[in-house]
């Protein structure tokens, strides 16, 4: 496996142009609700479990989990993506090879030592890149490998629902759950993924309804984590506006 090679220079520069060029040039708003960094998790590691439906989770996570939390960050990320992109390895990312038994272990023992050893681990459960809509949610087993590793963890579960709405670029909004603060050791792989996948499901569910309930607007329990530009669509509704 590739282990991660964090660089507080290149993250520091790579957080700009993430901030100011990728994602404010490809999205029209991005925002969060709920806390990444629960007061009644503070004492304990964290593991985030986020619903996997974009090319862009990742670098959302990554900037969301920078602005909003203080503790080292990880990104588990599947080996080909990262033997082909390894400056993603500077910014916290490590690999997993999921048609090699032995490297998924090695990842796993490794996703539980980030965990003890002070850091804050992100993982994509489903284990791919999936339709958004797709139901029903299905969990690899992976995250509860390391739960019961490091029984002591605090699960963070995070969803992230974006679309086109009323604007040409999409909109997306990431939601931040109640800690989950289990007896991890105590309980098998099935029980614990499935725990898992229950709550994702129904956190995902819920958010997608918000969304809906909104008609698309973006509801305003959402803090914007980039500034938001206006789309050619608000700029020609300003210029018929001004032209009367």
């Amino acid at each position: 496996m590739l282990e991660a090679a964090k660089s507080p220079s290149f993250d520091a520069l790579f957080s700009r142009y993430n901030t100011f060029y990728l994602l404010r040039r490809h999205f029209r708003f991005v925002g969060i609700s709920g806390d990444l960094q629960p007061a009644s998790a503070e004492s304990r590691p964290v593991l985030y479990i986020m619903n996997h439906s974009s090319w862009w989770d990742g670098l959302l996570a990554y900037h969301a989990a920078r602005r909003l939390t203080r503790r080292r960050q990880y990104f588990m990320m599947e080996e080909g993506q990262l033997r082909k992109f390894q400056f993603f390895r500077r910014l916290g990312a490590y690999s997993i090879n999921r048609d090699e038994p032995a490297d998924v272990r090695a990842s796993l023992r490794y996703t539980a030592r980030m965990l003890g050893e002070g850091g804050s681990v992100w993982m994509y459960p489903e284990g791919e890149l999936l339709p958004l809509e797709r139901r029903p949610l299905q969990l690899k087993e992976g995250a509860a490998v390391v739960l019961r590793l490091c029984p002591d963890t605090a699960v963070v579960p995070v969803t992230l629902y974006h679309g086109l709405f009323f604007h040409p670029k999409p909109e997306a909004t990431l939601l931040a759950g109640e800690p989950l603060m289990q007896p991890w050791k105590e309980m098998d792989r099935s029980s614990i993924s499935a725990l898992l996948a229950s709550c994702l499901e129904e956190q995902l569910d819920s958010h997608r309804q918000l969304i809906f309930d909104h008609k698309g607007h973006m509801p305003a329990c959402f803090t914007p984590l980039i500034k938001t530009g206006g789309s050619v669509h608000e700029r020609y509704d300003a210029w018929r506006r001004g032209s009367r």
